[in-house]
């Protein structure tokens, strides 16, 4: 991960104070909330594109992330659970965004099922890193935790890179994806933000907590960008 505009150490003085905030509160429960409808969101999709699968092989490795996904559900609903709200009601705001990008982005084949969850989940999760970091020290830890690779991405590249060098037109198919995925991810941010308050204000701040002024945004969005351009060269994609 990149540097934020914001020290650990800094964020970690404030633990103590954070959650007597009741919109710090609230805004970390809309945030691990829709990272937690985000791995539902992430079995039920990888179970589908397993059915594309190829081969055996490939069927049941998804089979296996998808269980993992499902599997780091848990904590977040107990840390949810821990603030005071029902986890599943606390997920029901964030469906019909994620509900729509997924709906708008439905793979036509299996590679392209593959750069979706490659780039469209590592997009996501590069920006709920950056919000981390804004956060207490335990959310923190949970976030990141969450966040953590199951192997989907080297099982990706190797899949994706593997197809290209075979037919290499369809490098060519998968750039211009990887792009629209780009642009409908953007814009699903943008309405989950407009929609929840809490959201925006986590990288805004607070009295007693960091935020981001104009320029360090605009440095993070840039981050966000060259991590995405990175993903698309590992694929062997333009971006």
């Amino acid at each position: 991960m990149a540097e934020s505009d914001v020290t650990h150490a800094e964020v970690e003085g404030e633990d103590s104070l954070a959650f007597e905030d009741p919109e710090y509160r609230e805004a970390v429960v809309d945030l691990l909330a829709v990272i937690g409808y985000g791995l539902i969101s992430a079995f039920e999709r990888l179970g589908e594109d397993a059915t594309l699968a190829p081969h055996l092989e490939a069927k049941v490795q998804l089979g296996r992330m998808a269980a993992g996904e499902l599997g780091k559900l848990g904590r977040i609903e107990a840390r949810m659970a821990e603030l005071g709200s029902d986890p599943f009601e606390a997920m029901e705001p964030f469906m019909a965004a994620v509900d729509a990008f997924h709906a708008n982005t439905a793979p036509a084949d299996w590679y392209e099922g593959l750069v979706k969850a490659y780039v469209g989940d590592g997009l996501a999760n590069d920006f709920y890193r950056e919000i981390a970091a804004y956060l207490d020290a335990g959310t923190r830890s949970l976030v990141i935790g969450t966040l953590e690779d199951a192997g989907y991405a080297a099982f990706a590249v190797a899949q994706v890179r593997g197809a290209i060098a075979a037919d290499p037109r369809l490098g060519g198919r998968l750039a211009l994806w990887g792009r629209r995925l780009m642009g409908e991810a953007l814009i699903q941010a943008q309405r989950v933000a407009a929609e929840r308050e809490g959201m925006s204000s986590l990288l805004a701040g607070g009295i007693d907590r960091p935020g981001l002024d104009l320029a360090a945004l605009g440095r993070m969005f840039t981050r966000l960008t060259e991590r995405h351009a990175e993903r698309m060269a590992e694929l062997g994609l333009d971006s």
